[in-house]
């Protein structure tokens, strides 16, 4: 791994998203798939609460994580890839004053962004039916508080409303702008619901945008190419490597009970050697060699 700066990451993630074009980020629940999509290829990592719920305690995106949660996977995520993150922070765990403390300790974990949302808490997947949001009042507190709380002025906050389901797209958008003027750096509104939607976000406020596409979500899926024409900063899969996982462990486990078996040559299991080298054998093999006793 190369070892960079946070505030040499913060600059470049922030110049990445300024030049809007639509920059495939997928999002990792834990660090061994924070180092698939770095291996991939991929310039930034998402850390999706609704996949370290899913992940950590097999239960829905519905606020059952918390702060804490969210500073150890962040920490573990930090330390196994210098891509920059974003993190998804749901609604900041509580009041202005907790927004606050949740930026401060995200930034010293090693985020380079953090998402907050204007849902009531506990909140609930963007793409679940029956959210709710809070104020506006309180919404736009939460986003200076974030701004804030920031100790690099190139740390970026990701303000995301849902108020689409809500209030419809004019208070959405009423929203976000509020966001833009509180501080955000970058605009998310969730769930919309056809490239329409997609064009007039993006046309109605000059920010960097976040497109969230959720696999068998509410919103249609745009090519990469057609969100760049639109001005699209990043076009996110937050979940698409865990709904893989979860479909290739049903596909082997399958296969095992069904058959007794399973070897290197089963259809869609990594062989010994790439696991090793995903999790960085050789780099720790070499260490063990140099600090053993002669």
């Amino acid at each position: 791994m190369r070892m960079i700066t946070a505030a040499a990451r913060n600059i470049a993630f922030r110049n990445l998203l300024a030049e809007r074009r639509a920059l495939l980020v997928p999002g990792a629940a834990n660090a061994l798939s924070a180092r698939i999509i770095e291996d991939i290829g991929f310039e930034a990592i998402y850390i999706t609460g609704a996949g370290v719920s899913n992940t950590t305690l097999a239960l829905p995106d519905l606020g059952f994580i918390g702060l804490s949660d969210l500073v150890q996977h962040t920490i573990a995520i930090r330390q196994a890839t210098d891509l920059p993150l974003i993190v998804d922070a749901d609604t900041g765990f509580g009041n202005a004053l907790n927004v606050h403390y949740t930026i401060c300790a995200l930034e010293q974990a090693g985020a380079n962004a953090v998402q907050l949302e204007d849902q009531v808490m506990p909140k609930k997947c963007g793409h679940f039916s029956n959210k709710a949001v809070v104020s506006r009042s309180e919404a736009v507190e939460r986003i200076l508080a974030a701004v804030e709380a920031r100790q690099d002025p190139n740390f970026q906050i990701v303000a995301r409303t849902d108020a689409r389901a809500v209030h419809g797209m004019d208070e959405a958008l009423e929203r976000a702008e509020l966001f833009r003027k509180a501080g955000a750096d970058v605009i998310f509104v969730e769930a919309p619901e056809s490239r329409a939607e997609i064009e007039q976000i993006i046309a109605a406020i000059d920010a960097p945008h976040i497109v969230n596409l959720v696999i068998g979500g509410k919103t249609p899926t745009i090519d990469q190419n057609e969100a760049k024409q639109l001005g699209c900063s990043v076009l996110l899969y937050a979940n698409v490597a865990l709904q893989a996982a979860v479909a290739g462990m049903q596909s082997a486990l399958g296969r095992l009970i069904r058959d007794g078996s399973v070897d290197e040559t089963t259809p869609g299991i990594a062989s010994f050697e790439d696991r090793q080298r995903l999790v960085r054998k050789a780099e720790f093999d070499e260490l063990d060699r140099r600090h053993s006793p002669a």
